[in-house]
C-alpha cells in the first residue's frame, strides 16, 4: 500500500514538472520576443549573486566588470535591477533628465531614518525643491562671507595648540577642525559652545548607521541602525530646545540654523522644529563629509608632491604681501593654485562614489563605440564619479595627481 502511495506522489510530481516545462516552452514559442536592446547582465548566483558582489564594494565590482561588459551593464539585486552608466558618452541623460523621468526620491529613501520624516527624500518633488531653496539661501555669497570670519577663528584657535614640529594624524585633525567649524556656522553658537561633545558623538552614531546594507534595508534591526535611531531622537530633542529658546528670547544668529528657523514655504507656512532638525542633519552630512574627505586627500597629496605644496605656499605668501594677515571670502577666492589642488583631489577621490536615480520611463544610450542599449522603466540607474573620473580615454594618465 505504501509503495502504491509513493508511486502516486512520484507520478504527480513528474506530471507537475512536465506541465511547467511544456508551459514554459509554449510561452517561449508564442510570446513575442522583446525588441529591446537590453544591457549585458553581470553573471552570478541566482537571486543573491549580484547582491553579494554589490555589498563587497561597488567600485571593486565596476573595476572587474567594466573591461568585460563595457560602459553600460546591469546587476540584479534580488528584486531590483541596477543599470550602470559609466562615462560621459552614456551618462548625460542621468544628469540632465527631469525628475519625472529619473527620480531621486525612491532610491534615496534609505536616508529617511537618518534625516528624519518630512524633509528632503521623504517629501514630494515640489516640497523638496522649496527645501533646497532654503539651503541655497543659507549658502548665498553674502552669507558665506559672514561665515568666513567664524571659520578663521576656529582654525586659528585649533592650530594654535600645535607646536612647531611633530607628527599628527591628518585625517583625524582635519575632520575635527571641520566639525568644529560646521558646528559654529551650521548648527549654531549653542551647540558649539555648550553641547559640542554630545552632538558630535550623536552625529558619529548617525554616520555609522549608514552602511552598504542600509541602502537596501534601511530599517533592518541591526545594532548600528538602533544606535542611529536613538541618536536621531536625541538630536531632535536638543534642537527643539535650542529653537524654542531662540524664539522665546527673540534672538537671531548668523548661522544656518537661524536661516532654517526663518525660512517659509511659498504658501507662507514656516518650517517646523522637526523640519529644521532634519535639514540641519542633511546639511551637516552634505558639508562635513565632503569637506573632510576632500581636505584629507588634498593634504595627503600636497605632502607627497612637494612641488605643488611649494606653489600653494608661494601663492599664499604673495597674497599676504598684498593683503596683510587678513583672510576673508574674497581673498580665499584668489587662491587659484590651492583651488586647482583641491579640485584634482576631488577628481581622484569624490566623496560620493555612486549616484542613483529611479527610471520612470524607457530611454536609450549610445556608447562611444556605437552600441545602443535600451534602459527599461523600473530600473535603478547608477553612475560612479569615483570610477568615471579615472577613465583613460577621458583623462590623460588618470591615476596621477596633476592639478
Amino acid at each position: 500500500m505504501t509503495g502504491d502511495t509513493d508511486n502516486k506522489f512520484l507520478n504527480v510530481g513528474v506530471l507537475i514538472i512536465a506541465t511547467l516545462l511544456v508551459a514554459k516552452l509554449i510561452s517561449t514559442l508564442i510570446m513575442p520576443r522583446s525588441q529591446k536592446r537590453l544591457p549585458p547582465v553581470i553573471k552570478g548566483w541566482p537571486l543573491i549573486g549580484g547582491l553579494i558582489r554589490f555589498l563587497k564594494g561597488p567600485i571593486v565590482m565596476l573595476r572587474e566588470e567594466y573591461p568585460k561588459l563595457g560602459s553600460v551593464f546591469t546587476v540584479n539585486l534580488v528584486n531590483r535591477k541596477i543599470t550602470f552608466l559609466i562615462g560621459p558618452e552614456v551618462s548625460a541623460h542621468f544628469f540632465k533628465a527631469p525628475e519625472v523621468d529619473l527620480s531621486q526620491q525612491e532610491v534615496y529613501q534609505f536616508n529617511v531614518p537618518t534625516f528624519g520624516p518630512g524633509v528632503v527624500f521623504d517629501v514630494d518633488y515640489s516640497i523638496r525643491q522649496e527645501q533646497f531653496r532654503f539651503f541655497t539661501e543659507a549658502l548665498r555669497v553674502n552669507k558665506l562671507k559672514g561665515y568666513v570670519d567664524q571659520m578663521v577663528v576656529e582654525a586659528e584657535d585649533y592650530f594654535s595648540k600645535w607646536g612647531d614640529s611633530g607628527v599628527v594624524d591628518i585625517k583625524y585633525e582635519l575632520e575635527h577642525v571641520i566639525i568644529l567649524t560646521a558646528s559654529r556656522c551650521l548648527l549654531g553658537r549653542e551647540v558649539r559652545d555648550k553641547l559640542f561633545d554630545d552632538v558630535s558623538a550623536l552625529f558619529h552614531d548617525l554616520d555609522n548607521g549608514m552602511l552598504p546594507i542600509s541602502v537596501l534595508f534601511p530599517y533592518l534591526p541591526i545594532p548600528a541602525h538602533r544606535r542611529r535611531d536613538r541618536a536621531r531622537k536625541k538630536l531632535a530633542d536638543i534642537f527643539a530646545s535650542i529653537i524654542n529658546s531662540r524664539k522665546c528670547a527673540s534672538e537671531s544668529e548668523n548661522d544656518m540654523l537661524q536661516c532654517f528657523i526663518d525660512s517659509k514655504y511659498k504658501d507662507g507656512r514656516p518650517t517646523t522644529e522637526s523640519e529644521v532638525t532634519g535639514l540641519l542633519i542633511a546639511a551637516l552630512f552634505a558639508g562635513q563629509h565632503t569637506s573632510s574627505i576632500t581636505s584629507t586627500w588634498t593634504g595627503a597629496y600636497l605632502l607627497r608632491h612637494n612641488e605643488y605644496l611649494s606653489a600653494v605656499l608661494e601663492e599664499q605668501k604673495n597674497l599676504m604681501k598684498k593683503h596683510g594677515n587678513k583672510v576673508d571670502h574674497d581673498i580665499l577666492s584668489e587662491m587659484d593654485v590651492l583651488y586647482r589642488c583641491i579640485k584634482e583631489a576631488l577628481r581622484l577621490h569624490p566623496p560620493l562614489i555612486m549616484l542613483l536615480r529611479s527610471s520612470h520611463s524607457d530611454f536609450s544610450v549610445t556608447t562611444r563605440d556605437g552600441k545602443e542599449y535600451d534602459i527599461p522603466k523600473g530600473h535603478i540607474v547608477a553612475t560612479s564619479p569615483a570610477f568615471a573620473n579615472r577613465l583613460p580615454h577621458v583623462f590623460k594618465d588618470p591615476d596621477s595627481y596633476d592639478p
